[in-house]
Order: C-alpha cells, then sequence, then structure tokens
C-alpha cells in the first residue's frame, strides 16, 4: 500500500472519530435543548391559598340550641361569608350550657388551632345563674387574654348581654356594663347587644322565651356581620 493512501486512510478515521465524538456531545442529557427549556419553565401548578379562620366560642346561642344547626346565625355567617368568596373558614365551638368558667377551663384546648378571628359569645347562663359579676368579668378576661398571648394578631369580636330585667337593676346594670368596659380595656371590637331586636319579643323565641328561633337568629346574623364585616 502507498504511503498516500495510508495518509488518506489513517485521516479518514481520524474524521470518522471526530463525528462520533460530536454525535455524542450533542445527546448528552445535561445539554439539551428541552431540559434547559422545562427547567426555565415557570411552575403550571399554584398552591392554593390557605383559608383564614373565624371561630364563635359561645354558649347554646351559638349552638343553635333547639333548631338544627344550619338555622343558627354562626352557620347563616357562614353562608354569606361563602356567597362573598371571602377566604375563611368558620368554626362552631358554641356549647349549650356553657358559662363564663366553663369557657375558661376549655378555652386552652380550643387554642389548639389557628385563629384569625375570635368571637367571645358568652355570659347569659352566667346571667340567668345570677352568677357574681365580677367572677364573669374576670372569666371573660381571662379567655381574651389568652387568645391574645396564643394569636397577638388576632382579632378579638366581644358578643354583648343582657341580663333579664327579674334579676334586678343591681345586677342587670353592672352585668351590661361589663361588656363595654371589656372591650375597651382590651380594645376588642363589640357586639352591644347579640340579641337586639330578639330578645324579649315572643315570637322571635321558642317556647322557653331564650332561645331564639330561625327567624330570630337571622336577626342575630345581621347584629353580628355589622361588627365584623369590616374585619373579614
Amino acid at each position: 500500500m502507498s504511503r498516500f493512501v495510508i495518509l488518506w486512510f489513517i485521516s479518514g478515521l481520524i474524521s470518522i472519530s471526530f463525528i462520533s465524538c460530536s454525535g455524542e456531545k450533542s445527546t448528552n442529557p445535561n445539554n439539551s435543548s428541552s431540559d434547559k427549556a422545562t427547567q426555565a419553565a415557570p411552575a403550571s401548578t399554584k398552591t392554593a391559598e390557605k383559608k383564614k379562620s373565624i371561630l364563635f366560642f359561645g354558649d347554646s346561642i351559638s349552638a343553635a340550641y333547639g333548631l338544627d344547626k344550619s338555622e343558627g346565625f354562626v352557620n347563616l355567617i357562614r353562608k354569606r361569608i361563602d356567597s362573598l368568596g371571602l377566604n375563611y373558614k368558620v368554626v362552631n365551638a358554641g356549647v349549650s350550657g356553657e358559662t363564663t368558667a366553663g369557657g375558661k377551663g376549655r378555652i386552652d384546648w380550643i387554642l389548639k388551632q389557628p385563629i384569625d378571628i375570635f368571637v367571645l359569645e358568652l355570659g347569659g347562663n352566667d346571667a340567668l345563674r345570677g352568677l357574681a359579676v365580677e367572677s364573669s368579668f374576670s372569666n371573660l378576661e381571662y379567655v381574651i387574654e389568652k387568645v391574645k398571648e396564643k394569636y397577638p394578631a388576632a382579632k378579638i369580636v366581644l358578643a354583648g348581654m343582657q341580663a333579664p330585667p327579674n334579676m334586678g337593676e343591681n345586677f342587670t346594670k353592672p352585668f351590661a356594663a361589663m361588656y363595654p368596659k371589656l372591650a375597651k380595656k382590651h380594645n376588642t371590637s363589640l357586639i352591644p347587644f347579640i340579641l337586639d331586636g330578639v330578645g324579649g319579643i315572643p315570637k322571635l323565641n321558642q317556647k322557653d322565651g331564650i332561645h331564639p328561633t330561625a327567624e330570630g337568629h337571622q336577626i342575630l346574623a345581621d347584629n353580628v356581620w355589622k361588627v365584623i364585616e369590616d374585619l373579614l
């Protein structure tokens, strides 16, 4: 074989080797254009925004005693919030027969869940039992302070209550004054009287004359909404 042919043959091998190496480089997964495009593309899914929480901490009024819970003011508030597309879940922590002392006893358990708005609706059973106003004040204050301690950014709403007239002015006046006094001291929002427009009106209350009917709860929902609307 002539020297020229040998050189030509070696040159061909080098060319083939070069082409082969170039091909391997172009198919390297670390340098593929499709992978680069994938890396550069933004995520196509969006994490759902976490819902805030509004919790009603109360007694039989919040628990819709004597009615289906769907007819109670708490559920009516939930339906209104949902209809407006507001990013809140509503938690009903109402317990029939609950006193302010009972609320004080279970608040730590309730605060295990995140809370953005806390509606405190307690005291009616204290009034019916003629419990000392000073004790009711202290218990409600304890609950408010616990909420502030655990969730400093939470907005607190205090639902005012009034004692039955037959308890006498020496009891009814300081009892009614307890709520605005607490609201002012702790800078909370105040529903002056949650049963406004319902309390003492027979057709809006059940046979016991204490617990609102379904129609009565619609008025309660309006009373509450006037105060919490701007907080949502």
